[in-house]
C-alpha cells in the first residue's frame, strides 16, 4: 500500500513539473521574436542532455567515464553557444532599458511636423496634404482636424472649409468638454475676424452650452457671449470715430506748476444703470456683476447690496476656483474698508478653504486670516496732527 502511495506521488509530481515546463515554454514561445528557431534549440538541447545522461550512465571502465566526461563538456560548450547570447541579453536587459527605453511597443501616434514646416514655409496647399496624410492613418484625430481648420480659415480665408472641418470634427465620438469648447471657441473667433459676424461668432458659443453643459467650459462661454463684439463696434472699427477736441490749455512748457490732465470722472449712478440693464440681458456677466457689487460698496455705502452681488457670482455653479476665490477675497476686503467688520471678513477667507482645501487659495488665505488685525489697522485713516507753533530760528542759537 504505501509503495503504491509513493508511486502515485511521483507520478503526480511528475506531472506537475511537466505542466510548470510546459507552461513555461508556452510563455517563452509566445513572447519569442523567431518561434520556429526556439523549437529547433530546444530539439538540440533535448537531444545534447539526454545523450550526455544516457552515455554517462552507460560508462563502466574508467577510460569510458574520461571519455564520457569529454562528451559531456562538448555538449556544455556547444549549449553555451545556443543559449548565452540570450542569457546574457536578459541579464543586461534591465541596465540597456535605461537608455533605448527597452523593447516596449510605443502606440503610433500622428506627425505633424511636415505639415507645420511646409505651413511656415508658406506652401499651404503642401501642408494641408501632409495633414491629410495623417488624417488617412489617424482618422479623426483632433489635432490634425484643428490644424487643417486653422490652415483652411488663417490662410486660405476659407471660413466655409473651416466650419465644415470643425462640423466633421465634433461628430465625432469621445471629445472632452475642453476639446468641444476650444474647437468652437476657435470658430467664433474666425467668424469674428474673417466672417465679421458676431451672430454667427455667437452662435458658436452657445453650442458650447448645448454640447457640454454643466461644465467650466460652458460657464466661461456664457461669459464670452457677455462680452462678444456687437456689429456696431465692427464698424466703428473700420471707420474709426472721430472725437472732436476742445480748447485746452496753451504752451502748456512755460506754465510755472505742471498741468493735471486727467479722464474725465465716471458718473457712479450712470455706470450703475447701465450695468443693471446689461445684467438684464446678461444676468451672468461676472464682470459687470463684480463692478456694479463694487459701486454699490464704495458709491452707494451699500454694502448689503454689493455682498449680494458677489454672492450671486460666488454660489454659481462650475465657476472656475480661482474666480471664486477672488470674489470672496474681495468681499472680505469690502467688510474690512467698509465696515471694519474682522469677524465677518475672517468668515469669507474661511470659506476659501472650506471650499478648496490643498489648495494654493487656501494657503493665501489661511495666512491673510493670520493678519486681519494688521490688515485693518494699516487700511484705517490715521489721524492728521496739527502742530502748533514754535520759536523759530533754533539753530542760530
Amino acid at each position: 500500500m504505501n509503495r503504491l502511495l509513493e508511486i502515485a506521488g511521483g507520478i503526480l509530481g511528475l506531472a506537475a513539473f511537466l505542466a510548470v515546463l510546459a507552461w513555461i515554454g508556452y510563455r517563452w514561445l509566445k513572447s519569442s521574436d523567431d518561434p520556429s528557431r526556439l523549437v529547433f534549440h530546444w530539439i538540440i538541447s533535448a537531444v545534447i542532455i539526454v545523450g550526455a545522461l544516457a552515455f554517462a550512465a552507460g560508462a563502466r571502465d574508467p577510460l569510458t567515464k574520461i571519455f564520457a566526461i569529454g562528451v559531456a563538456s562538448i555538449g556544455a560548450i556547444v549549449l553555451c553557444a545556443i543559449w548565452g547570447p540570450g542569457l546574457l541579453g536578459a541579464l543586461a536587459r534591465p541596465l540597456t532599458n535605461m537608455f533605448d527605453g527597452g523593447d516596449q511597443e510605443v502606440d503610433p501616434q500622428p506627425f505633424y511636423s511636415i505639415a507645420e514646416s511646409r505651413r511656415k514655409q508658406g506652401k499651404y496647399l503642401e501642408a494641408i496634404a501632409e495633414v491629410r496624410k495623417q488624417l488617412a492613418r489617424f482618422p479623426g484625430d483632433f489635432a490634425g482636424m484643428m490644424m487643417l481648420a486653422d490652415i483652411q480659415a488663417e490662410h486660405q480665408s476659407d471660413l466655409a472649409g473651416a466650419e465644415t472641418t470643425i462640423d466633421r470634427l465634433l461628430a465625432e465620438p469621445g471629445h472632452t468638454p475642453r476639446n468641444v469648447a476650444l474647437a468652437l471657441n476657435r470658430l467664433a473667433d474666425w467668424r469674428l475676424k474673417i466672417g465679421q459676424d458676431p451672430d454667427s461668432a455667437r452662435e458658436a458659443l452657445e453650442r458650447i452650452i448645448q454640447m457640454v453643459p454643466e461644465t467650466e467650459q460652458a460657464y466661461l462661454a456664457s461669459q464670452r457671449i457677455a462680452h462678444l463684439t456687437t456689429p456696431e463696434m465692427l464698424a466703428e472699427k473700420k471707420e474709426p470715430h472721430r472725437v472732436r477736441l476742445g480748447q485746452y490749455q496753451q504752451n502748456v512748457g512755460l506754465l510755472e506748476e505742471p498741468a493735471s490732465v486727467r479722464p474725465p470722472d465716471e458718473d457712479p449712478g450712470a455706470a450703475a444703470s447701465g450695468l443693471v440693464k446689461h445684467l438684464e440681458t446678461y444676468p451672468e456677466d461676472a464682470d459687470a456683476r463684480e463692478r456694479l457689487a463694487l459701486i454699490y460698496a464704495g458709491h452707494y455705502q451699500r454694502l448689503d447690496l454689493a455682498a449680494d452681488q458677489l454672492e450671486q457670482l460666488i454660489v454659481q455653479p462650475h465657476a472656475p476656483a480661482k474666480q471664486v476665490a477672488h470674489w470672496l477675497n474681495t468681499l472680505a476686503d469690502l467688510r474690512i474698508k467698509y465696515s471694519g467688520d474682522v469677524a465677518s471678513a475672517r468668515q469669507e477667507l474661511q470659506r476659501i478653504v472650506d471650499l478648496f482645501p490643498k489648495s494654493a487659495a487656501a494657503e493665501s488665505a489661511k495666512t491673510r486670516i493670520a493678519h486681519l488685525q494688521l490688515e485693518m489697522r494699516a487700511k484705517q485713516k490715521s489721524q492728521v496732527v496739527k502742530l502748533g507753533s514754535y520759536e523759530q530760528n533754533i539753530g542760530l542759537k
